[in-house]
């Protein structure tokens, strides 16, 4: 059996951490042996259960229940050293200081990339039956889960050819350029982290692994959790429920509470609008911060009320391929996308769908790749793309 993967992510302060902690602590009181790992550099896992979480490995908290709050500078050392350590060789033949060359050879988003791939390593070491991953606010986060198929689109159109030019012409490069050029034990190690990505992206693409939003009933965290979903969906994640936390109660002759619910109830009703077709959990606002396995578990037992918080979602992916009598149509998900907003180019086989800031390179299936594009729209919340058979056109 795969094991069970939840990502939290929503806009920062909207209660990631304590929702992804609670739905943890009621995972391993049903028996499970879960993992909560947090790829947020702010790490208040550790605070959230009151407990301080230090070390390499995961600390147990609780019977069937361990956190792992990753260690960046460790990983990094293992996944990214032998790179930096050729960059730094190369800013140092510029004449760059060496505490700036090292500043200058550490990764956007390094803690957040190399937590993945602790993910990564905890999905395949069959130790787990459910991991909880509390992740970074949601921009970082669609960044993060975007970098697997960039790299991978790197990987495959430049890199096999920068490597064969720079070792046949290494010596001479070396002289004109005056600065080392990559040895093999160099392009190997990007190779490395080029392959545990792209199996990052396998793992989180299966229909077990899934990401739940998490939002407070206020106009512009609901509107960027609406942008979250259609560029996850854009990515190929499947979304699963959403979380409203932080819910006021009723203002029981309270004027200045009663304005709050009154607000509060008209966002809810566009999320239940906006998120139709998804479960929707509320977690009251609660009179003191929930600390300790007891307190999460009642605050996600409260937003739950008896649902499976770990029921595998059922239906269609974010894309689907549907065969015609002509040919086939493909369809991606992109909720809230309007036409203006999308943009779709061919460049061989590969379709490129921009969505506002966010472009993803789609490697068309086998099944498509032959064949012609006739036509697109965005309807009914998905981009559908019209294909038609080769056969067809010669016919």
């Amino acid at each position: 059996m795969s094991v069970r993967i939840v990502l939290f992510t929503g806009k920062g302060g909207v209660g990631k951490t304590t929702s992804a902690a609670g739905t943890a602590v009621l995972a391993a009181r049903a028996g499970q042996r879960t993992l909560v790992l947090s790829t947020d550099a702010a790490h208040s896992l550790g605070d959230a259960f009151g407990l301080k979480v230090v070390g390499h490995e995961p600390v147990e908290v609780t019977t069937n229940l361990w956190v792992h709050q990753v260690d960046a500078q460790r990983r990094f050392e293992r996944s990214w050293g032998e790179i930096q350590g050729y960059l730094m060789l190369v800013l140092d033949a510029a004449g760059v200081d060496p505490i700036t060359a090292e500043e200058l050879t550490v990764i956007p988003g390094a803690e957040e990339v190399l937590a993945l791939l602790e993910l990564r390593d905890h999905a395949i070491s069959e130790t787990w039956d459910v991991i909880i991953v509390d992740c970074a606010p949601t921009a970082e986060t669609l960044r993060l889960l975007a970098l697997p198929e960039a790299l991978g689109w790197y990987m495959t159109r430049v890199f096999g050819v920068q490597r064969r030019v720079i070792r046949a012409l290494r010596p001479v490069l070396s002289r004109a350029a005056g600065v080392p050029m990559p040895e093999d034990s160099v392009f190997d190690a990007v190779v490395r982290l080029h392959r545990d990505l792209e199996q990052v992206q396998q793992i989180l693409g299966e229909k077990e692994s899934t990401v739940r939003l998490v939002l407070t009933p206020e106009s512009v965290v609901v509107a960027e959790a609406r942008r979250s979903l259609t560029t996850l969906s854009l990515y190929g994640y499947r979304v699963d429920g959403v979380i409203a936390n932080r819910v006021f109660p009723d203002g029981e002759g309270d004027a200045w509470r009663e304005g709050w619910v009154a607000s509060q109830q008209a966002m809810l009703a566009e999320v239940r609008l906006s998120f139709a077709d998804l479960p929707i959990w509320r977690s009251a606002y609660r009179p003191g911060e929930p600390v300790g396995t007891d307190a999460l578990a009642s605050l996600a037992e409260s937003a739950y009320e008896g649902a499976d918080p770990l029921a595998v979602p059922s239906g269609e992916g974010p894309m689907t391929i549907t065969r015609t009598d002509t040919g086939a149509v493909l369809r991606i998900a992109l909720p809230f996308a309007q036409t203006r907003d999308v943009d779709l180019a061919r460049h061989g086989d590969e379709l490129v769908v921009t969505v506002g800031s966010y472009r993803r390179l789609l490697a068309l299936p086998t099944a498509l790749a032959r064949h012609t594009v006739t036509a697109a729209r965005v309807e009914e919340g998905s981009l559908q793309v019209r294909f038609r058979f080769e056969q067809e056109e010669q016919s």
